[in-house]
């Protein structure tokens, strides 16, 4: 379901990063609107998981600025002047962020596995973190599931449970990092599922995603990337069916080629 936009949750202008010698990124531009679901797409190695990484921080970018909400950090490339931890988790409390590999602690239960981030770095509550826990375990359909523990579900709950656990900080932005690649073909319909209902809900999102269809379906804009840069941006429409760049036309032929009967 798309939304309507509004302004602007995420501003990304001149962002560079490099390791070493190889650059990853070089020069990217983004703007992101409140509500706005948007599907980085391109072949591996193209940068998008570093990009994703780079909007909470988790990787520091060399060079450029990164707004999320009313926090912006910018970097000049300048290794004197990082900012601190403290600095850095308050930016990061911003975004969730879940991953291929769901990174659920297994000597939790799937209830405490959501509850821990509020308790322990928002210093919630149990009471309210327990039932906030629970509230949440309901909207990804795991409400069943609270008192197991994570070697007890199949691979398609671990991720609704850690979908979960990052809506429990109670963020502005969910990142999304091929968070079905790791997924056997018939546990990806019910993540896709929660990630569709959030987009519903309008949560600002970004997706690295190989899912073709379900970012034609559900986001608001498409960034295809290669090579560090951003190649074309626009809607689904534009970008998948009538691609301008040659790349971008190569990338996609499969795509379509898939969807002919």
């Amino acid at each position: 379901m798309k939304h309507a936009r509004r302004h602007a949750m995420i501003d990304i202008h001149g962002l560079q990063k490099s390791f070493g010698d190889h650059v990853v990124l070089k020069d990217i531009h983004m703007h992101i609107d409140k509500g706005a679901v948007v599907a980085l797409l391109g072949p591996s190695g193209s940068g998008k998981s570093t990009l994703l990484r780079c909007v909470n921080l988790l990787t520091i970018p060399d060079k450029g600025s990164i707004r999320v909400g009313d926090h912006e950090m910018t970097y000049s490339g300048d290794a004197t002047r990082l900012p601190g931890d403290r600095t850095l988790a308050r930016f990061r409390a911003n975004t969730g962020m879940v991953f291929q590999h769901f990174n659920l602690f297994p000597h939790m239960s799937v209830l405490q596995n959501v509850m821990e981030g509020p308790v322990t770095v928002l210093r919630a509550p149990k009471a309210k973190a327990r039932e906030q826990a629970h509230a949440l375990l309901a909207k990804v359909g795991l409400q069943d599931k609270a008192d197991q523990y994570p070697a007890q579900l199949s691979g398609g709950q671990k991720q609704r449970v850690a979908i979960a656990r990052a809506l429990a900080m109670q963020p502005q932005v969910m990142l999304f990092d091929e968070v079905t690649s790791a997924l056997d073909p018939e546990l990806v319909g019910e993540v896709l599922g929660v990630i569709r209902d959030l987009a519903a809900d309008g949560m600002t999102m970004i997706l690295v995603t190989h899912e073709m269809s379900f970012a034609r379906e559900v986001a608001d804009q498409v960034v295809f990337m290669r090579d560090g840069v951003v190649l074309e941006s626009g809607t689904p429409q534009a970008v998948i069916d009538e691609p301008q760049q040659a790349a971008t036309q190569q990338f996609f032929a499969r795509y379509h080629a898939g969807q002919t009967v």
